[in-house]
């Protein structure tokens, strides 16, 4: 499975982010409305905690455990 490397507000803003955009497909009348169906990837990676990208980069917004 993936390593969780997205942090709270960083998965919060994912989640808005991505419900905003999704939205706006169904509000927004025209011909590139099907853009905003990229709001999909922000909010997959804000409900998963985990973005593939920060992997590849080797990012990490999460805070760090204290042991």
């Amino acid at each position: 499975m993936l390593k969780k490397n997205v942090g709270g507000i960083d998965r919060a803003l994912r989640i808005i982010v991505g419900l905003a955009l999704i939205a706006a497909f169904f509000i927004v009348d025209g011909p590139y409305k099907w853009l905003y169906l990229i709001g999909i990837v922000p909010l997959v990676t804000g409900l998963m905690s985990t973005c593939p990208l920060y992997s590849i980069f080797g990012l990490n917004t999460c805070p760090m455990k204290k042991s």
